[in-house]
């Protein structure tokens, strides 16, 4: 069992660097304190090691389901992160768009506020890093 727990979570480990790049993987983990590590080892093996990489749903479609969950329960601050993975996942940023839009009418407009408002500060902090060939 310890094995696959292991391999569960080396896998959740190289899941966050793809999504989120080492500031939200290894970076995470290093910054963790003696209180909140054993919840950041668990996000790494059990949310992303196990969860995120279970089969029956692309990266892409576990992304957006992402979006929509966290836009409805209005969590911008996990939005942000959230947005930059669904974006390293393949998902445009029309496609983010469409799935603030759509859940909006279902979990209210101030959800929908907090999530676009969440989205373009992560879009302008992308744009203002990339070179202006990726923008």
């Amino acid at each position: 069992m310890a094995d696959k727990l292991d391999d569960a979570f080396a896998a959740g480990l190289k899941l966050r660097r793809d999504m989120f790049g080492p500031a939200g993987a290894e970076d995470r983990l290093a910054a963790a304190t003696d209180f909140n590590r054993p919840f950041e080892e668990i996000v790494t093996q059990y949310c992303f090691g196990q969860t995120w990489m279970r089969p029956g749903l692309d990266l892409k479609t576990r992304s957006l389901l992402t979006l929509a969950a966290l836009t409805a329960l209005c969590r911008p601050n996990q939005l942000k992160v959230h947005v930059a993975g669904a974006l390293a996942n393949g998902v445009s940023r029309e496609e983010i768009r469409e799935v603030i839009l759509h859940t909006a009418v279902y979990s209210g407009i101030p959800t929908g506020v907090e999530a676009f408002n969440a989205a373009a500060e992560t879009f302008a902090r992308i744009d203002a890093t990339a070179p202006s060939s990726q923008v």
